[in-house]
This record gives C-alpha cells, sequence and structure tokens, in this order.
C-alpha cells in the first residue's frame, strides 16, 4: 500500500478549511435527507437497536433492498442469501474483489476510477488493465482498446455508472460490448451504482444495470448505497446483490472487515427505500438544477464545461485559464479565489488526457454554488 498516501480528498479538504474556500471538492451533500428517514433513525436510536445487527444486515432492509431493485430495475434477489448489506460501497466493493480475486489476476475498469478501486485490487494482490475514457463531446473509450484489456487472467470487469469523475452513463450499445465480452471470456462483473438514481433528463441516457443485460445476472455483483440517493454519506450504509454462490464469497471477507455496522440507521434506510416514486424524481431536479448552475458559473469564468450525465458532478478543462495542470491548478485554486475542487488526472493511470481537467461537486445549496460562482468569476 505503498504508493497509496493521502487522499486527494482529504488534502483539498484540509486545504479548504485552512484558506475558507468553498469546498466544491469532495462529494457530499450539505442538507440531510428526507425527514422520515431522520425520523426513522431518531426512533431506532432510542429504540434499543444499538447492539450489532445481523451479518447479513438486518431482514428488513434485506427486503426493502429487494423490493427497492424489483421496482425501479425489475432485478429480483432473494434477501436471504442474494443480498448482503455493507459498510458503504466503498467495503462492498474491497469485500467483492478480495473475495473473487486471487494474487496476479487481473481486473479491466475504466479510468478514471474513483481512488479506492485502486486499493482493493492491490490489496488483493491484483492487476488493474485500465481502459480509458477519453473527453469530447461526451467520454468514449476505444472498444478495441476494450477488447485488448481481456485476457486468460481476466477475472473481472469493475464498471462505474454513472461514473465518478466524469459524469459519464454508459450506454446501453457499451453496456452490451461490456457484457458479451464478459461472457466470452467467462469473467465476472462488479458492477457500482451508486448514483443509479441521479442521470439527468436532458442526457438523452438511462441507467441500465448490467445485471439486466442476457446473461449477466448469474456472474454480475451490483453494489448501491444510500448515502448518494438520501443525503447520508456518513451513515455508510451499502449493500451488494448477487447470485447466491458469490454474495456468500463476499460475506466470508466482510465479516472480517467490519463484521457488522450502523445498526441504529439500517432501518432507517430501509424506510427511505420505500419512498414514494416523487423523493427520487424531485431529488434527481433539484440535482440537475444545481449542475446547470454550476455549470453556466464555470463557462462564465472561462472555463470549457464538459457534460455531466449523471452523478454530483462536472468537468471543466482549464487550459484557457491556467498554465498549470489540473493538480497544480486546484492547489492554487482557494487561495486565487477561494474555490476547492479535485484534479481528475488523479484517477487515471495514464494521466495524460486529463492533465487540464477538473472534477467540481454541485452537490450543495443553491446558495453555496452561487458564492462558489461569484468567487470562481475572479479567475
Amino acid at each position: 500500500m505503498r504508493p497509496f498516501g493521502t487522499t486527494i480528498f482529504a488534502e483539498m479538504s484540509a486545504l479548504a478549511v485552512r484558506t475558507g474556500a468553498v469546498n466544491l471538492g469532495q462529494g457530499f451533500p450539505d442538507t440531510d435527507g428526507p425527514p422520515e428517514m431522520l425520523a426513522a433513525a431518531e426512533a431506532a436510536l432510542r429504540g434499543g437497536r444499538n447492539q450489532y445487527p445481523p451479518g447479513p444486515g438486518i431482514p428488513e432492509l434485506r427486503a426493502a433492498v429487494s423490493r427497492h431493485q424489483q421496482r425501479f430495475w425489475n432485478l429480483e434477489y432473494d434477501p436471504d442469501g442474494e443480498i448482503l448489506i455493507t459498510a458503504g460501497a466503498t467495503e462492498a466493493i474491497a469485500a467483492t474483489i478480495m473475495a473473487l480475486c486471487e494474487p496476479g489476476d487481473e481486473v479491466v475498469c475504466f479510468e478514471p476510477f474513483y481512488d479506492s478501486y485502486a486499493a482493493s485490487i492491490a490489496l488483493a494482490g491484483a492487476v488493474r488493465r485500465p481502459v480509458t475514457l477519453m473527453p469530447g463531446e461526451r467520454f468514449t473509450f476505444d472498444p478495441e482498446q476494450l477488447r485488448a484489456a481481456f485476457s486468460g487472467r481476466t477475472r473481472l470487469v469493475l464498471l462505474n455508472s454513472p461514473h465518478n469523475p466524469t459524469g459519464k452513463v454508459f450506454t446501453r450499445a457499451e453496456l452490451e460490448l461490456i457484457a458479451e465480452l464478459c461472457r466470452e471470456h467467462d469473467v465476472y462483473a462488479v458492477t457500482d451504482e451508486v448514483y443509479e438514481h441521479l442521470v439527468f433528463t436532458d442526457s438523452g441516457e438511462q441507467h441500465i444495470p448490467l445485471a439486466t443485460l442476457d446473461g449477466m445476472r448469474e456472474r454480475t455483483l451490483r453494489i448501491s448505497s444510500a448515502g448518494k440517493t438520501f443525503s447520508c454519506t456518513g451513515w455508510k450504509i451499502g449493500w451488494v446483490s448477487g447470485p447466491r454462490a458469490l454474495i456468500s464469497a463476499v460475506t466470508r471477507v466482510k465479516q472480517f472487515l467490519t463484521y457488522v455496522n450502523g445498526g441504529p440507521f439500517q432501518p432507517a434506510i430501509a424506510v427511505a427505500l420505500d419512498l414514494p416514486s416523487a423523493y427520487y424524481s424531485d431529488f434527481r431536479a433539484g440535482l440537475q438544477a444545481r449542475r446547470d448552475q454550476l455549470s453556466a458559473g464555470l463557462a462564465a469564468a472561462g472555463l470549457r464545461v464538459l457534460p455531466s450525465e449523471g452523478t454530483y458532478f462536472v468537468t471543466a478543462d482549464i487550459s484557457g485559464k491556467s498554465s498549470e495542470d489540473g493538480i497544480g491548478f486546484c492547489r492554487e485554486l482557494p487561495e486565487r479565489v477561494g474555490v476547492a475542487a479535485i484534479p481528475t488526472q488523479v484517477f487515471y493511470d495514464n494521466q495524460e488526457p486529463a492533465r487540464t481537467l477538473v472534477r467540481f461537486a454541485f452537490c450543495k445549496r443553491e446558495s453555496v454554488i452561487d458564492e462558489a460562482v461569484t468567487r470562481l468569476a475572479g479567475l
């Protein structure tokens, strides 16, 4: 783990605190989640649900996860054996990779990738085989590069859609190609879908779980969490769903990581998952409006804004405003204008395509984005 030092999120958040900058770096909301969920958590805290929950997660949460996946994606998972509750999606990803990979196995993933992916692959002794998402009118990849990434050592494909940090939503055609290669090479798929409810209506895309494609449910472990959808990132309640044998393998690893977590939060998330559809559509509309608000401000400040089809994030090209690369720009930005952001290049193995790209988070109150936009005008 020597190559993995302090995360870029910790560095930029600390810089924001020290300088009093508006923090558009780390992707956490600055408002609390739905009141029904908060009330259920309070009731659980005061109602004696503060001890170890069952290892797989409390039955009512596993049942709620099952209902949720049937309701939105027409995917059926047995809550008793095909769903495991984890300490956020981060633990689910780590436990899944360590459960499925032996030293020397290869993991195909798309760069830029969230930083925990590389660390989890390293912890398993596996080797990452990145496929580069190239910026343009939208982020795309070369199908031949993807094909070439597969080998006799490939164990799994790690896919994040909607994608952090680019905001890309993988199209049906792209997913069909990934599924074809998984079937052809007889490999597993691990899908990080924490932004499943944040695909913006003007993107022309929709969220398509890879597990819904032909022949993929039996080889896919599907990961999601409550943090992004219900604005409770600090609760760290996630889940992984998939075939019984694969969930059993993940459980064997997970039980020696956190064992269990979030006892009184689990019943609250069960309540949140059953909220009416209006909650989900209103939540998406609110984030889409704030994306547009921030994107307009970045453009007015002279940055080239790339399309954001989903997630909490928008990417901008800084080359018209700075001779620095993204890292240098982001380290200077809090002092220059009082805003913190994240350099996208740190999420690439091959950093050159993203040398001048910077990620900004818009999961903040409108007044906070207004202040950030005002400060960015100083560029």
